[in-house]
């Protein structure tokens, strides 16, 4: 479907060099997905001053368009991400595909997949990225993709029932309008965050003895531009001591009592190391949602750098996973074995009660070793806000806006 444009042979080398890596470390098993992320001129989506090293970084996404502070608003999003998610969808020819995030790139794969007798519907909260997208689209010959702008919160007027849905934007809640107009066991791909870790959803929808509901069949780790419009949320900052030097972020509300920490950072720092060591690229998503599921305060840490004290000490200052006990907070940090291949957890803890919440949180850590470990995800399932308690399976609930969010683990 593409023009026949002559392109320059780096491109073409870069595009393949990506999708050779992607394909070597299992981003990518479907020859129809390869196929696509070699044919379509990826850098031709990418903003015109975008060097062509950058714009096939396997892993990096480019931007293309940002606030007056830096905040980003679009991108493109990395390959491997691309990859993950389409892989995620499942497309096939024939099939009716609505794309919520536009950026152009995107849809054009997916025009791809599910080829002349499928159909796109691409659509963005922002009409200058739909502008962008429409135009990059037709001049690709990518012509036949519908190009909307609007807020996908709402249903999208005629659309109708499509069998995939793909959200390319960080979401914290389900839009009762993205079910309402999938088919019946039809797929959702979305990059949901969950107690502010995000992951990338593949969901079918179930039908249940008191209706229908959403399952993951995966969910990966990810990162993404936030939603926009009615359906965007912002994590709630508590700064510890009513300093910005500590910044402890909640996704789902503060703690009940917030002003009780506000004394923890003249306790002394109690530090204790777990024994739990992991190698030093192991993924850890599971250790993550362990801490999610299992701790009722959990959160994540940031510190100020211009502010920065020492009184706590995080290997990442920008993010660190944590967790708030009425008087205590603790975060986890790691530190190199002696053989230089693994990574030890620790925890540091500050507050009254700073030895009892390290040696809670310990547990946790040395349960996920013990049972979690190398295992598969949570199960994620999605039920309507007006679900009650007993009709939702879960070790953990989050409740949304439009939405409870059930997390459980597989049985053994």
């Amino acid at each position: 479907m593409t023009n026949t444009t002559v392109e320059p042979d780096e491109a073409s080398r870069l595009r393949n060099k990506v999708v050779d890596e992607l394909c070597a470390d299992g981003n990518i098993s479907s020859p129809e997905i390869e196929a696509v992320m070699r044919k379509v001129p990826r850098h031709e989506f990418t903003p015109a001053d975008t060097p062509l090293d950058k714009a096939y970084d396997t892993y990096a996404a480019v931007i293309t368009k940002a606030d007056e502070h830096g905040v980003q608003l679009s991108s493109v999003s990395a390959p491997q991400i691309q990859a993950m998610m389409l892989e995620q969808a499942q497309v096939k020819p024939g099939m009716r595909v609505l794309e919520i995030g536009s950026g152009g790139l995107n849809a054009a794969y997916l025009a791809e997949l599910v080829g002349e007798d499928g159909e796109v519907v691409t659509v963005d909260i922002d009409p200058e990225v739909t502008d962008r997208a429409r135009r990059l689209l037709n001049e690709h010959g990518y012509g036949q993709v519908h190009v909307v702008a609007v807020d996908a919160a709402e249903p999208i007027p005629d659309l109708g029932e499509v069998d995939v849905v793909m959200v390319t934007a960080g979401a914290w809640d389900i839009a009762p309008a993205w079910t309402a107009q999938l088919k019946p066991g039809g797929r959702l791909v979305v990059p949901l965050r969950m107690r502010g870790l995000t992951r990338s959803v593949s969901f079918t929808q179930v039908e249940g003895e008191h209706g229908p509901y959403l399952e993951s069949e995966s969910a990966k780790i990810c990162g993404f531009v936030p939603m926009q419009g009615l359906n965007a949320h912002r994590e709630e900052l508590l700064l510890v001591n009513g300093t910005p030097e500590i910044g402890l972020k909640f996704d789902d509300g503060l703690p009940a009592d917030p002003h009780r920490l506000d004394n923890a950072v003249t306790f002394p720092r109690h530090e204790l190391w777990t024994g739990v060591t992991v190698r030093i690229q192991e993924l850890i998503d599971t250790l993550q949602m362990a801490m999610a599921i299992s701790l009722p305060g959990f959160c994540t840490m940031a510190v100020d750098e211009n502010s920065d004290t020492g009184l706590v000490d995080p290997v990442n200052k920008r993010f660190a996973l944590a967790a708030v006990e009425d008087d205590t907070f603790a975060y986890l940090v790691t530190r190199r074995t002696e053989d230089n291949k693994h990574l030890e957890y620790g925890v540091h803890a500050l507050g009254p009660h700073a030895e009892q919440f390290a040696d809670k949180i310990a547990g946790v850590l040395r349960d996920w070793e013990a049972n979690r470990r190398g295992g598969p995800s949570p199960v994620i399932r999605v039920y309507p806000a007006s679900t009650p308690d007993d009709q939702i399976p879960a070790d953990r609930v989050i409740d949304k806006v439009h939405s409870r969010i059930s997390l459980s683990w597989p049985s053994a």
